[in-house]
C-alpha cells in the first residue's frame, strides 16, 4: 500500500532514494523495483531488521538487482549521516508527526538533497487526526511514548517545507478507507486489535490491499480528498543555477 504517487517523483533508474523513516520499507521497495539505488532509514532497530531481511530476500527471489539496494541503517531524522546534496529523491512517510523538532528533520532533508531533487513528504490529515485525538489519549504524545505530537493543517507542513528552502508543487490527500479504521481502533482502544469490529475492517483492508478490486478503488478515490488518513506534499530543490540567476 503506497502513500506516495511515484510517477510524481521523476524518479529515473540508478538515481540514489532515501526512505527516510522507512517503517517496514513498502516505499524503499517500490523505489528499488524501480531501478533506483536504495538506501532506507530508520530510528527502531526492529524496523531496519525487518527491512534488510526483506531486501535480502527479494534479491535472493530476483525480485531485485545487487545494484539498486544501498543499504539500511539506523539514524536521527534530524541528524542525517550523509553528505550534502547526496539524493535524487528523498520520502519521509508518517514520520514527521512523531518528531518534536520537525523543522530541524526537514532542514537535514533539504540539506542532503541534490538541487533538482524531489522531496516527497506524508502526515496525517488533520480532519481525521483530530477525530482520532479525540477518541483516545492512547493514540498521541505524552500519554504514549513515540506517539504522534502534533496535528498538521496543510498550509502548516507546505509553510514548513517552503521555509526551509524547496518550491512546493503538489498535494493530495491518500487512503480515504482508512480512516475509519482507526477512528474505530480509537474508540475501543488503539491496543485492542484483537477487538471484533477492528480485526473484521482489519482483514477488510488487508482483501482490498491484496485483490484491489475496482469497486473498492473507485470508493477510496471518492473518498480520499474528504477523508483520506495522509496528507501528501510534493516539493524540489532549486537548481543552483537558478537562485543565483534570480539573486
Amino acid at each position: 500500500m503506497l502513500t506516495i504517487k511515484f510517477d510524481r517523483l521523476n524518479l529515473k533508474p540508478g538515481d540514489l532514494f532515501l526512505d527516510a523513516g522507512t517503517g517496514f520499507g513498502r516505499h524503499a521497495f517500490e523505489a528499488a523495483r524501480r531501478g533506483a539505488q536504495v538506501v532506507a532509514l530508520d530510528y527502531a532497530a526492529q524496523e531496519v531488521t525487518s527491512t534488510r531481511a526483506t531486501f535480502a530476500a527479494m534479491y535472493e527471489a530476483g525480485e531485485l538487482k545487487a545494484e539498486t539496494f544501498t543499504g539500511v541503517v539506523r539514524g536521527d531524522a534530524t541528524r542525517l549521516p550523509f553528505n550534502d546534496s547526496t539524493f535524487d529523491c528523498i520520502i519521509t512517510s508518517e514520520v514527521l508527526e512523531h518528531i518534536y523538532d520537525d523543522t530541524a528533520a526537514i532542514d537535514e532533508f533539504v540539506r542532503v538533497l541534490r538541487p533538482g531533487g524531489t522531496l516527497a513528504a506524508t502526515v496525517p490529515s488533520w480532519f481525521p487526526e483530530k477525530i482520532n485525538w479525540a477518541l483516545s489519549d492512547e493514540y498521541h504524545a505524552p500519554f504514549v511514548e513515540g506517539g504522534h505530537v502534533r496535528i498538521y493543517r496543510g498550509s502548516e507542513l507546505r509553510a514548513k517545507i517552503s521555509q526551509a528552502g524547496l518550491t512546493v508543487g503538489a498535494t493530495h490527500k491518500a487512503h480515504g478507507l482508512h480512516s475509519p479504521y482507526w477512528w474505530l481502533r480509537c474508540l475501543v482502544g488503539p491496543q485492542r486489535e484483537d477487538h471484533k469490529a477492528v480485526a473484521i475492517y482489519k482483514k477488510f483492508l488487508e482483501w482490498d490491499i491484496i485483490s484491489a478490486p475496482m469497486i473498492t478503488r473507485a470508493l477510496d478515490k471518492a473518498l480520499s480528498p474528504m477523508i483520506g488518513k495522509s496528507y501528501v506534499v510534493y516539493a524540489t530543490k532549486p537548481n543552483a543555477s537558478l537562485v543565483g540567476a534570480k539573486s
